[in-house]
């Protein structure tokens, strides 16, 4: 039997390979003669770099920049000698990862340091990047990417001079964006994993502003700053993202590539899929086995694991999940063949992370015994 063994992360536990490594140690345990092949993905949160660089080639490399609070930081991405491409993930500077749970404030949280990992990359010849949009501490519509391209945001004071340097918060005075075209020359493709539009109801800020940190009286405030950079944008640049699908990734940032840098956002799962050739991977598999952490709602909206189980079902390939956990409402059966999770009774979610890959061997063995002629 040929098994390809295609999971996500599993956050906050084990990486995507891992995950993949410990899948077929169980796979082995039942079926010692099966053929695998381990090919980890992602959607463009963490880990999304590391997949595309493992598979062309690339070699990491490091820049001064800064993290989301202003902070001197060192931050890495891929670089690809062939063709000039970077790979980069915006939490690698602008990331929740930097920061403690104390130090979470969206208000004044930006993406400047993404901004000087693209001039970095622009220095070096790049003419494309591929930017990874997840795991965000930040919620400012890409306005400090833009600043540390150069763009110039003019407040509504006495001064036509004042410019707004902190963060996010001052928005709401913007008067006018004078542009820079520091980025014009680069192929920049962002790579999501949300549909968000960037204002409303189901926008970045009201949907996921909380988790960064913002108090409710903070959400409206953030909300109003981003309308008006969006109205602002619209006059000044010409352009008009608000309600693109995307445009609410990574706090924002989705709308501020696409408006400052004139970037394609596209499916972050389908950028590491082409990278990785995942469709001739699962061409070539009898059965496909995916996972993440948590199989929730969000699943299905342009995660890795439903990305994986669409090109599966496409190629009449039976697909199952290995998760940590599942939701009630994640619909699961609709996307896999059978689900088998990590953290069901008597098994605490906290002993299952403390035991991840105890737990995924056990699950892949169970898996592997499911299966005709195994």
């Amino acid at each position: 039997m040929r098994f390809l063994i295609a999971p996500d992360k599993f956050k906050g536990s084990l990486s995507a390979r891992l995950v993949a490594e410990n899948i077929a140690r169980g796979i082995r345990d039942v079926s010692p003669d099966a053929e695998i092949e381990i090919a980890p993905v992602a959607d463009g949160g963490e880990g999304t770099a590391e997949i595309i660089g493992d598979a062309l080639a690339g070699e990491w490399v490091g820049c001064a920049a800064h993290d989301a609070l202003g902070r001197a930081i060192t931050a890495r991405y891929v670089w690809i000698e062939e063709g000039k491409k970077a790979v980069m993930e915006m939490s690698e500077a602008a990331g929740l990862r930097r920061l403690s749970a104390g130090e979470r404030d969206p208000v004044w949280a930006t993406t400047f340091g993404v901004g000087e990992m693209i001039l970095d990359a622009r220095r070096r010849g790049a003419r494309e990047i591929i930017l990874g949009l997840g795991g965000s501490a930040t919620n400012d519509g890409g306005f400090g990417m833009a600043r540390a391209l150069g763009f110039r945001f003019v407040d509504s004071g006495t001064d036509p001079q004042q410019e707004l340097t902190d963060g996010p918060r001052e928005l709401a005075q913007l008067r006018h964006i004078v542009a820079s075209s520091a980025a014009k020359d680069i192929k920049i493709i962002g790579a999501v994993d949300v549909k968000n539009p960037l204002l409303g109801a189901r926008g970045a800020t009201h949907l996921f502003a909380a988790q960064k940190g913002a108090t409710a009286e903070q959400v409206e405030l953030l909300e109003r700053a981003l309308t008006r950079l969006a109205d602002v944008v619209a006059r000044d640049l010409g352009c008009n993202y608000r309600d693109q699908s995307g445009a609410g990734a990574a706090g924002g940032l989705g709308f501020g590539l696409m408006s400052f840098c004139g970037a394609q956002l596209r499916s972050g799962f389908d950028v590491v899929a082409e990278s990785i050739d995942l469709t001739g991977k699962i061409s070539h598999a009898d059965f496909v086995i995916t996972g993440e952490g948590c199989l929730d709602a969000q699943t299905k909206e342009g995660k890795a694991p439903a990305g994986v189980a669409e090109l599966a079902r496409k190629a009449g390939k039976p697909v199952y999940a290995i998760v940590g956990d599942a939701a009630a409402e994640a619909g699961a059966g609709e996307l896999f063949d059978n689900v088998f999770v990590l953290a069901r009774a008597p098994i605490s979610r906290a002993l299952a992370i403390k035991l991840c890959p105890q737990f995924l061997r056990e699950r892949a063995a169970e898996l592997a015994r499911s299966l005709p002629h195994s």
